[in-house]
């Protein structure tokens, strides 16, 4: 039995659409990852959840946090995924892959991990997301969570957005630990 030349064509563009479709399907599949923080308090009480999701091609971050004091708070990733209170300095430095100076105001910044100021309400509730543009979780140059982990601090004060290393933010009242989830 014998196809014609026009049904194998059409099989071949029917092959072809599959083996498409599944490839976008496998991409988005792999191009899709989950990471959580659950954040501590400086006496280890919990105060919520940072998530991140990279989804198409670009990461975003959630906040859902309470048990912060009212107002205005620097909030930064910081580059050792360790959270050790009560002053949280195991976590180090911002995450600053790029080598540049704080601050999303100074010519010479930002720091990757540096955001624009939260602000809690009365009830010390912080409910907000971030786009997280210049950044990957795993993989590729400066990714989160390379060897030694990233995580995200809440400072006592606002970020000026100027001042080199940290903006004068203060004390890290609050600390999560980044770690994938899928």
């Amino acid at each position: 039995m014998t196809q014609s030349k026009q049904q194998i064509a059409g099989r071949f563009v029917a092959i072809s659409m599959a083996m498409l479709v599944g490839g976008c399907a496998h991409q988005s599949m792999t191009d899709s990852a989950v990471a959580t923080a659950s954040l501590v308090d400086a006496r280890g009480q919990d105060r919520g959840t940072a998530t991140i999701i990279r989804k198409a091609g670009s990461l975003t971050m959630t906040l859902d946090a309470t048990g912060i004091p009212a107002g205005k708070h620097g909030i930064h990733l910081h580059q050792v995924g360790k959270c050790e209170g009560p002053a949280f300095t195991s976590a180090g430095p911002h995450w600053n892959p790029a080598g540049r100076k704080h601050g999303l105001a100074n010519n010479a910044g930002p720091h990757a991990g540096d955001f624009a100021n939260i602000e809690a309400t009365a009830s010390g509730k912080v409910t907000t997301t971030f786009a997280l543009d210049t950044m990957e979780l795993t993989g590729g140059t400066g990714s989160l969570l390379d060897t030694d982990g990233a995580a995200i601090l809440i400072h006592a004060k606002p970020d000026d957005n100027m001042t080199d290393p940290s903006g004068n933010s203060g004390d890290r009242i609050i600390c999560g630990v980044i770690s994938l989830v899928r």
